[in-house]
């Protein structure tokens, strides 16, 4: 260890963005990657030629970008309010923060609320592990508690007395996602319950990341508890994962105070333009939700129809998929069998995370894990 290094970064593991690729495969085959989460789709040739136009005529490469955000702020905004079927002076530019993808909202917000000893977090596993990633990386205490193992809802008996008894620091802030990855099951009507029952003093972050798949939304909750706030992204439905952009929604002055961590020029002007774009054009890319969500339905049935297999219910676009307990050691086996056949699944430590892909790729998944499960001894 380098002698000026934080002595407890030796103790952390570097995020790998693709896990699993690192693992032994045929070489020569096009995989279909369903391992992130992202859209299988690509913008239209449309767009993306517009975007062409406005990199050649518009963008000034040696100017900094817009630091304020300001138009992206307004239609985001805009959009928000569309979206939670708001009127639209609901929310405005001063309820938004833009970041460089969603991971740096989440920093910003530790920055905020947690450092110098002030604050730990509370997380519910298993979900998003970037939270308790980046609090570990800025020296930032986690307390986890459980989920139920069937339906994945969080322990809030556990979680009560972990905000009750974490002194020392307090639990400053905590972190749920609506509806949770990996495991696609959006907040019940107890669960919100509770957060809304939480000291003024907590920050509560929901993260909507799959919010246009789950069309359900707790935005609107801020109106009455300001110690929430949301984060979503442009990196999903959008299709705009190459352009790291996400955005946080909450009341005036906790976004204010985001924008006084937030590093300045966060965002390159060609991902400022292209979501902008993309929102100018939502129509069209969120008109091919409804084929994502029959695509999901078809998945699911499938699946369950095979009994060495649990599936749970998804509000998201992908599917958690666990062995049966007598299998469960075969999940590694069927991880790379899968991949040997060209497609690349995440592996988490109790499951496989599917994403759905295109109608051809999910009926090559359908078929590859058929063949997998019969490879390994599973019927």
């Amino acid at each position: 260890m380098l002698k000026f290094i934080r002595s407890d970064l030796s103790q952390f593991d570097a995020y790998k963005p693709h896990p699993g690729s690192d693992t032994a495969a045929p070489v020569n085959i096009q995989f279909d990657r369903l391992d992130t989460n992202e859209s299988p789709l690509d913008l239209p040739t449309e767009i993306k030629e517009k975007l062409a136009g406005y990199y050649q005529q518009t963008i000034e490469t040696n100017r900094y970008p817009d630091g304020s955000h300001e138009n992206l702020k307004n239609a985001i905004a805009e959009y928000v309010n569309e979206s939670a079927n708001l009127p639209t002076s609901t929310f405005t530019s001063l309820n938004i923060s833009v970041g460089n993808g969603s991971d740096e909202l989440i920093r910003s917000l530790l920055i905020a609320t947690c450092l110098k000893g002030e604050g730990s977090i509370l997380v519910a596993k298993p979900t998003f592990s970037m939270y308790a990633i980046l609090a570990q990386t800025l020296g930032i205490p986690v307390v986890t508690v459980n989920r139920n193992e069937q339906n994945f809802e969080i322990n809030l008996e556990a979680a009560q007395a972990a905000i009750t008894n974490t002194q020392n620091p307090p639990i400053r802030t905590v972190f749920v996602v609506h509806p949770n990855s990996p495991t696609a099951n959006c907040l019940t009507k107890a669960e919100i319950n509770w957060l809304k029952s939480l000291s003024p003093e907590t920050l509560v972050v929901i993260d909507e990341a799959y919010f246009e798949f789950s069309q359900t939304t707790l935005v609107s909750e801020i109106l009455q508890y300001p110690n929430w706030v949301v984060l979503r992204t442009f990196s999903k439905a959008f299709r705009l994962a190459a352009m790291r952009v996400g955005y946080c929604i909450g009341h005036p002055q906790a976004i204010a105070i985001l924008e006084k961590v937030r590093l300045p020029y966060n965002l390159p002007s060609f991902s400022i333009m292209a979501a902008l774009t993309s929102l100018e054009n939502r129509a069209q890319l969120l008109d091919t939700i409804p084929e994502t969500l029959a695509e999901r339905t078809k998945l699911i049935t499938s699946l369950s129809a095979h009994s060495s297999l649990e599936i749970t219910p998804s509000s998201t676009n992908f599917v958690y998929l666990r062995l049966q307990p007598q299998h469960s050691s075969a999940l590694p086996e069927l991880h790379q069998q899968l991949k040997n056949q060209g497609t690349l699944v995440r592996l988490l430590p109790q499951a496989l995370r599917i994403t759905l892909g295109t109608p051809a790729e999910n009926a090559h998944t359908l078929a590859r894990i058929e063949t997998a499960l019969t490879q390994i001894g599973i019927k």
